[in-house]
């Protein structure tokens, strides 16, 4: 009964949270034997994890970066080193999801982000809407792995995982995927005759120039790694860190960042935190439903019936996020789907950090695809793109994502390798 009242309310566009609340409520109401207050205490208790500081201090940080001056010197960065290539602007877009990952907390916000900074300038470069509204949308699902990935904290939060793994586990993935997509929109702008944006390579010197004078962003994402790895900081003290790093290169490095800003900067992140941390607050009583009801080892006991096989087993999991991303945001999916799927991949010998990994890939790139992907939408009503042309457009891309997930799935060390190196 509470399965049906989700998929009611969802349908009926409940905010998510709401969503979660009234369907978990209703299974405590169908159990008489389970209190209330136990649905009271577990939302409280999903607010008491020292790793889920790093939410809101990441989601800061990406707010205070775009008003600092350092995505402007990225997008600066990407231009420079890649608009000489056929396809021009659009490469830029997935360069910059390269640099950036996943501060704002959501791929969707990523895609919403670059498609108003991007889309008319690609746009008036000679590229289709379709086209621009594609390449924006599929790049950033290189935003889900590569670090400071928000999903990949709360898939490290709710599946025990270690955060720092998954980081070092999301780099080469995250470059695999920049590299397929920056391949795909290079044929297809030759298809297409889209002309680059620039006619010649930049020099060696103008590429040392744009990396001196984007430096401090450029080294972000380093000493994020870096400081988590060798134990400097945990992730939570790393979004604290990044925070103040953002203010201190925007306030005295670069001089762009004000005290208008930085009130801006948390107004708006309030906004997305609040979202966010009630989401998780909601998850936390059907978590323990999920738990109660035993369900990750019936899901166990079912999928080894038909197969124990850890790839196939893999495989099937990989389908089951995509259709269900196709109809839920990634951060939800991740926080409900987590504490169901991690066991079951445990069971069968595949490594936590390893689905970690294709679990956002996928989950996020649900969002991209018709017929209710929540991030197509959002970029196309930015572009004011038709469906049918972004859908047209985006096909090589989606192929060519799936080849890659599959490849990664069946060979794990382009997954594991930096951090089995490592730690």
């Amino acid at each position: 009964m509470s399965g049906v009242v989700f998929l009611i309310l969802l349908l009926l566009g409940l905010p998510l949270a709401f969503t979660l609340i009234a369907s978990g409520m209703v299974y405590f109401a169908q159990n008489p034997e389970l209190p209330t207050a136990v649905a009271v205490q577990r939302m409280v208790a999903a607010s008491q994890s020292f790793p889920l500081l790093a939410v809101p201090f990441f989601i800061l940080a990406g707010h205070v970066m775009n008003c600092s001056g350092i995505t402007k010197r990225l997008i600066h960065v990407s231009n420079l080193l890649v608009a000489w290539i056929s396809g021009g602007l659009a490469h830029v877009t997935i360069v910059l999801s390269a640099l950036m990952g996943g501060v704002s907390g959501s791929a969707i916000a990523d895609a919403a982000m670059q498609a108003r900074i991007l889309g008319e300038p690609m746009q008036a470069s000679g590229l289709s809407k379709g086209f621009s509204a594609a390449t924006i949308t599929v790049s950033a699902l290189i935003t889900a792995c590569i670090p400071p990935s928000i999903g990949l904290i709360l898939y490290g939060y709710m599946g025990n995982v270690s955060i720092g793994k998954l980081f070092l586990a999301g780099l080469i993935p995250g470059l695999l995927l920049t590299l397929v997509l920056m391949l795909v929109v290079y044929l297809q702008a030759r298809k297409k005759g889209f002309a680059p944006t620039q006619a010649n390579p930049p020099s060696f010197k103008q590429i040392l120039e744009a990396i001196n004078q984007s430096k401090w962003a450029l080294l972000f994402p380093v000493l994020l790694i870096v400081t988590i790895r060798f134990g400097i900081f945990t992730p939570s003290e790393a979004g604290a860190f990044a925070v103040l790093y953002a203010c201190v290169v925007g306030r005295f490095a670069y001089r762009e960042l004000t005290l208008s800003d930085i009130t801006t900067s948390l107004s708006e992140s309030v906004s997305d935190i609040g979202m966010i941390m009630l989401i998780i607050l909601a998850s936390g009583v059907v978590g323990y439903a999920i738990a109660y009801e035993q369900l990750p080892v019936s899901l166990t006991l079912a999928v080894t019936q038909v197969t124990e096989q850890p790839q196939l087993i893999l495989l099937m999991a990989l389908a089951i996020l995509l259709v269900v991303g196709v109809v839920m945001e990634g951060t939800i999916t991740v926080l409900l789907l987590t504490p169901i799927l991690v066991p079951l991949m445990q069971s069968v010998g595949v490594d936590p950090v390893h689905f970690g990994i294709l679990m956002l890939i996928m989950v996020t790139l649900g969002g991209t695809t018709p017929p209710v992907g929540i991030a197509m939408y959002a970029v196309c009503n930015i572009l004011r793109c038709s469906t049918t042309d972004y859908v047209k457009a985006a096909v090589p891309l989606f192929i060519a994502v799936l080849a890659l997930v599959v490849v990664l799935a069946l060979y794990p060390p382009l997954v594991l390798f930096i951090p089995e190196l490592l730690f």
